[in-house]
């Protein structure tokens, strides 16, 4: 449906709010390929295919890399669930295919199936501490965490951990009900030097896509975790 046509004045507001002011307002500025990682990965998390169709070209053009949009939608299977991750996947090959960009990409695969666990608590350990040690003896959810979750995506090329939990803390901010773990990712971020700052300038240029209650939350998150 081309809404510029139905609804050319919302249209209006939109494209100066999204496009315009939040991008440009002082202090909340993000580097392109930053400010498309998180855009995406919001989408993704609010379940906005259709935009994310429209942004995803313009994402590539701004030099964010194909294996790192691949990266993306992967990871958001932990975080979304294989249901809610699949259609996205379905739209990132295709915008590829039309791009003529080869499938499937190069490897990003980095374990192996008798060191997922030990490279997953690793990377659980540099992102949140050295209490997280141990974490995966809490039971076998917290083992499927460690080696699936962090073991099976967090390890893999593409993206680093900062980018990482970056990605992981919009996909929990954009589906909303996840502050508990919001509060510990926007931790997990600090920790890796995403500080507070940074994270608030994430929000902001997110909430075009989440509106503002989702965002409010966010920032309330980051608050906490920052104290």
């Amino acid at each position: 449906m081309n809404y510029d046509e139905t609804d050319p004045e919302l249209m209006e507001i939109l494209e100066h709010f999204a496009g315009e002011t939040v991008i440009n307002e002082p202090g909340c500025e993000l580097q392109p390929e930053t400010r498309y990682l998180a855009v995406l990965a919001t989408l993704l998390g609010c379940q906005s295919t259709e935009i994310f169709r429209s942004v995803l070209p313009r994402a590539l053009v701004a030099g964010l890399t194909p294996i790192a949009v691949k990266e993306l939608v992967y990871q958001a299977v932990d975080y979304l669930g294989i249901g809610r991750a699949l259609p996205f996947l379905e739209v990132v090959n295709e915008v590829f295919s039309g791009q003529k960009i080869a499938l499937p990409l190069a490897c990003q695969k980095t374990v192996t199936a008798e060191n997922r666990l030990e490279k997953g608590v690793a990377s659980q350990v540099e992102i949140f501490g050295s209490h997280m040690k141990e974490a995966y003896r809490q039971g076998h959810i917290n083992r499927w965490l460690a080696e699936n979750c962090f073991g099976d995506y967090y390890t893999r090329g593409g993206l680093d951990l900062k980018e990482r939990e970056l990605i992981t803390f919009c996909f929990l901010m954009a589906q909303g009900g996840c502050e508990l773990q919001l509060t510990a990712h926007a931790k997990g971020n600090m920790h890796l030097r995403n500080d507070k700052d940074f994270l608030i300038r994430v929000v902001s240029q997110c909430l075009p896509y989440i509106g503002y209650p989702r965002s409010l939350n966010a920032i309330a998150c980051v608050n906490k975790a920052a104290e």
